[in-house]
């Protein structure tokens, strides 16, 4: 007990302001020591799995990642490039003036276009006269690339260099080189440039891309909005997309980030190997959402290896126009499930008219190899080497049947459609229509004498929902041309017998030639 009574206020007052203070006063008070103890909380710590990190790669492979800038040649907007303006003097030139016309004399005497000193000036600029020669060099486009050897080949996308008329490389150093344009290829959106020097170069090489899981992690490096040097982490989110760029779509889609300017540039694996050129992005708003498209390792390195060997992509060819097989039209042909390329129309002349193959046939195999659909018969038809002999299977009449054909050149841009010029349309003949009720269309005989003009369609009949307009042809119905009602009809009525619940009708529109597949058990 405290003897004096009279310091228990005051302590308490203490004790209210201090715990150290009123210790303090303790020992004070009474001439005791007390012991004062420290206690602190322990610094919050997790135990948890560690993402490995990706700095080791990026360190490798950085060296072989550089920018790409590409310029073009820009001629003059105007005669006069100093002061914007263009001259139309009665749609001629101001040269195709004649020289006594008061404008020119005017121009020579207080300047203007091609007056005074205005060409050398230009010349000066880099620009050069009005005489054909090309301009000067402006920057157009920027993007990404990868050295793959060490003499100096990289790889970019196609889009990135297509205008271009001078490149220029920047290295992970900042060091600017020259290079020159080996060889480009559209249909895959890849480009091989080659820089003359004498160091060597660090370069990468192409993963095994048909090891690539759907969850695997993938870091991009490239050149994002002019920042050279980028590097993003992301997964493989998918394989085998088709965005409808052409047709040997067959995308990697990762979501690390990738924007403009990283067109081009590589997506590595852990190992610091290519698995995939980045060359496209899904953005509503410019920027990256998450969703990027990658060329895989396995299109990129054939492509590759063509451009530096031949500057071109010597590419298979059959020369057949196809569309997929769905459920209704693998029904209406008896196929057993939905897969192979339907052949619409085979090109005049191309190896697969000279090997036989006809209209309405289904190619279910190409060398044993099973066909699934459209874009899987031209990736493996464009992988092979023009010359080459390959079976095909199909499936015609019901029953499966093999040619042999001599595999062509697949001609610069050329087009896929075969569809014939289409006539223009008559007059309706009410007095030769006739109704398909169980179709909802209504038909007159063609004024060309090829297939039936279709002359009216139900708007809530099974036609309309698949597409079938006025105006369009209908040429063939189970691979067997028509040119009546009646032909339609007895076609049906055969394929009704043979337990078939729906028949393929070939129809012509717009120069292109389709199949849809029509319910024919009805009523």
């Amino acid at each position: 007990m405290f003897k004096n009574q009279s310091l228990r206020p005051s302590l308490k007052t203490v004790l209210k302001t201090s715990t150290v203070a009123g210790l303090a006063a303790v020992m004070l008070s009474t001439g005791i020591p007390a012991t004062v103890t420290h206690s602190f909380a322990a610094a919050v710590k997790i135990e948890a799995p560690q993402v490995p990190s990706f700095a080791n790669v990026v360190d490798a492979v950085s060296p072989a990642v550089v920018s790409v800038r590409v310029q073009s040649r820009a001629n003059p907007v105007s005669d006069d490039a100093s002061n914007g303006f263009s001259f139309d003097f009665g749609g001629r030139g101001f040269d195709e003036l004649p020289d006594d016309h008061p404008l020119k004399r005017f121009f020579k005497e207080f300047g203007g276009p091609n007056g005074g000193q205005d060409n050398d000036r230009r010349a000066d600029r880099g620009h050069g006269p009005r005489d054909g020669k090309p301009g000067r060099l402006r920057p157009t486009s920027q993007g990404s690339g990868f050295f793959i050897s060490e003499d100096g080949y990289l790889v970019t996308n196609n889009h990135v260099v297509s205008d271009g008329s001078a490149f220029t490389v920047i290295l992970n150093d900042g060091t600017e080189l020259d290079a020159k344009l080996i060889g480009k290829d559209s249909r895959t959106d890849l480009a091989v440039l080659k820089v003359d020097d004498k160091r060597k170069f660090a370069y990468v090489g192409f993963a095994d891309d048909s090891k690539v899981r759907v969850g695997d992690w993938v870091v991009a490096v490239g050149n994002p909005f002019g920042l050279g040097g980028t590097v993003t982490a992301g997964i493989v989110s998918a394989r085998g997309r088709d965005i409808g760029s052409g047709p040997y779509d067959d995308y990697l889609q990762v979501d690390a980030a990738v924007n403009r300017g990283n067109s081009g540039g590589p997506t590595f694996n852990l190992n610091g190997e290519v698995v995939g050129i980045n060359t496209a992005i899904f953005s509503p708003s410019g920027g990256n959402v998450g969703i990027a498209f990658a060329i895989p390792a396995s299109v990129a390195k054939d492509v590759v290896n063509d451009l530096m060997k031949d500057g071109e992509v010597s590419r298979g060819w059959l020369g057949v126009q196809i569309q997929p097989v769905d459920k209704d039209v693998a029904e209406s042909l008896g196929l057993a499930e939905a897969s192979g390329a339907l052949v619409i129309e085979p090109q005049a002349g191309s190896p697969g008219e000279k090997a036989g193959i006809k209209k309405g046939d289904v190619i279910t195999a190409v060398d044993g190899d099973t066909i699934k659909g459209p874009r899987e018969l031209a990736r493996k038809i464009g992988a092979m080497r023009p010359g080459t002999s390959v079976d095909v299977t199909l499936w015609r009449d019901g029953k499966a049947e093999s040619v042999k054909l001599e595999v062509g050149t697949l001609p610069a841009d050329k087009e896929a459609s075969a569809g014939a010029e289409q006539q223009p349309q008559q007059e309706e003949q009410p007095s030769s229509e006739k109704a398909l009720a169980d179709l909802g269309v209504t038909v007159m005989p063609a004024d060309d004498g090829n297939g039936v003009t279709i002359s009216a369609v139900d708007p809530d009949s099974d036609a309309s929902d698949r597409g079938l307009k006025e105006g369009q042809k209908i040429v063939s119905v189970n691979n067997q041309e028509v040119k009546s009602a009646d032909d339609i009809l007895k076609v049906i009525e055969a394929a009704k017998k043979d337990g078939r619940t729906k028949a393929l009708f070939q129809i012509e529109a717009d120069n292109a030639s389709r199949f849809v597949a029509l319910p024919i058990n009805q009523g």
